[in-house]
Order: C-alpha cells, then sequence, then structure tokens
C-alpha cells in the first residue's frame, strides 16, 4: 500500500469514530453511558462477526490472543472513561484534550515494536500539540465534574496509545478483519456486567446504537489497514485530524459554539498532518535511539 493512501485510510477511519463519538454523546442524553458503551460494542460485535464469516472465517490463532485480547481491554477502559467524560465536556474539548494520545505513540513504539524515532515525526506530533494548545484558549475553568473528566479524557488518552501500539503489532499479520472483530468482542464481553439491570433504550435508540457500531467497525478497519502499511509513529500524528470533525459534529448536533481559536489550532493541526504525510524522512533526518525501524 502506498504511503498517500495509508494516510488517507487513517483520516477516513479517524473521521468515522467521530461520528461515533457524536453519536455515544447524543445517544448518553437519554439512556445510561455504560449502557451505550457496551451497546456500541455489542452491536459492533454482530456486524464484525458477519464481516468474518463473509471473509471466509480466517483462522483465529494462539499467537494472535495476547496482543490481541490486551489491546481489547485497553480499549474497553479508554473506551468507559472516554464516553462518561462525553457527558461532562463538549464533544470538541474531549477530542482535543485527548490529543495527548499521539504524543505518547513514537516512545511507546519504540519502548515496545522498536521503531526507531525520528525527530521529523516528533517535531510534527509537537507541533501539533501546539494547535491543540491554541484551541483550548477561551474554553471554560475546568473545575468539579468537569475536573474529574479532565481526568477521565487523560487517562483515556494513555490507554489509546497503548492500543494503537498494539494494534501496528499485530495488524499486517492478522488482518484489519480479525483486529476489529477483535476491538469489539472483547470489550463487549468486559462491558457485559455493566448492562445488567439497565433499561433497554428504545427502538429509536437501539436503530442508532447499531449505526454506532457500524461506524466504529468501519473506523477501526481503516485504521488497521492503515498501520499495516506504516509505523505508528507516522500515523499518530493524523489524530489531530478529529479535531475539526469534533467542531464541525459538535456545532451541527449539540449546537456547541465553536470559538475562533479553534479552527486556528485545525488550521496548525493541518500543516502537521501535512509536513508528516510527506513521505520518509530525508537522509540524514534526526533520529532518537539506535534499534531499527519496524518496517
Amino acid at each position: 500500500m502506498s504511503r498517500p493512501l495509508a494516510f488517507a485510510q487513517s483520516a477516513a477511519g479517524i473521521g468515522a469514530l467521530c461520528g461515533m463519538d457524536a453519536l455515544v454523546k447524543y445517544l448518553s442524553q437519554h439512556n445510561d453511558v455504560t449502557l451505550i458503551t457496551f451497546a456500541r460494542y455489542a452491536s459492533g460485535t454482530a456486524l464484525a462477526l458477519g464481516v468474518w464469516w463473509a471473509a471466509g472465517r480466517p483462522a483465529i490463532t494462539r499467537a494472535m490472543l495476547p496482543v490481541q485480547v490486551g489491546r481489547g481491554v485497553l480499549i474497553a477502559i479508554m473506551a468507559l472513561l472516554f464516553y462518561w467524560s462525553l457527558t461532562k465536556l463538549t464533544l470538541a474539548e474531549a477530542i482535543t484534550i485527548s490529543f495527548i494520545a499521539p504524543l505518547l505513540v513514537p516512545p511507546m513504539a519504540s519502548a515496545f515494536l522498536g521503531e526507531r524515532l525520528q525527530g521529523r515525526y516528533l517535531l510534527a506530533g509537537l507541533l501539533g500539540f501546539a494547535g491543540v494548545i491554541v484551541t483550548v484558549q477561551g474554553a471554560p475553568v475546568f473545575g468539579g465534574d468537569r475536573l474529574l473528566a479532565l481526568g477521565a479524557v487523560l487517562a483515556a488518552a494513555v490507554a489509546y496509545a497503548a492500543s494503537l501500539v498494539l494494534l501496528r503489532a499485530r495488524a499486517g499479520t492478522d488482518g484489519s478483519t480479525i483486529t476489529t472483530l477483535f476491538g469489539a468482542i472483547v470489550p463487549a464481553i468486559l462491558l457485559s456486567p455493566l448492562a445488567i439491570g439497565q433499561p433497554l433504550p428504545d427502538t429509536h435508540s437501539l436503530i442508532w446504537c447499531v449505526v454506532m457500531g457500524l461506524l466504529g467497525n468501519i473506523g477501526i478497519q481503516f485504521i488497521a489497514r492503515a498501520y499495516a502499511a506504516a509505523e505508528a509513529q507516522v500515523l499518530a500524528v493524523m489524530e489531530f485530524t478529529a479535531l475539526p470533525w469534533a467542531a464541525l459534529l459538535g456545532w451541527l448536533v449539540f449546537s456547541e459554539p465553536v470559538r475562533i481559536q479553534v479552527w486556528i489550532g485545525g488550521a496548525i493541526i493541518a500543516i502537521a498532518c501535512l509536513w508528516s504525510a510527506r513521505g520518509e524522512a530525508v537522509a540524514g533526518s534526526p533520529a532518537i535511539g539506535d534499534s531499527q525501524a519496524a518496517e
């Protein structure tokens, strides 16, 4: 797969996940957030099983289990924390704060996958995060539940970054179909006790739960394909493209105001993404660490 196609698939996957996040926030206005979190992965599991069956039931081997199950545990933790934060913060706020994750991916990928840290992508990530700093200027002061939500987003970001590194570790070997299946079925199993005793959503909400699962699976399919073709640190900066999606969806669906700082920050983030997407670092570009890059 070409590098530009990997970037395009990553951006498309992130856009689909932002749409899913907007649905979670919408459905949580009338349903318990733990039930909605479980419903996202339960519906995702049903859809992923259908795709797995239609694909000829690719073999699930013992070698896949440690990383794929571990990634599923991280996804369950991340989802529960992040989705709860959406009940306290605007969509753009929550996603903007979560942008600590792309900064964590390169050192994690270096430590666990042996990827050679390249200064180009670290600088692109820092430039993208500078855009994040610009976007939070003028935001409401965090306190009370909003402060707890801030902590939840930061913890979710750490779990998400770790899950991306594990995704890179197995995506090329296991394929996007199995990766998507494990990314849905493990969280669904872990979150199922939280749904016990919860009132069932109405028909309208159930339909949107299916759409939510579909968007989640599409997003993971795209991202898995991208991470199978490019290093984790290369694609991490693309996470910043979630900001304009979040601002647009928050404005359209929830009438959340979009400050001018959001758009200025978004422009900085776009520059960081375009710089990172130019291709491999040129010869002689700074690199940190002695380990060889994972291909």
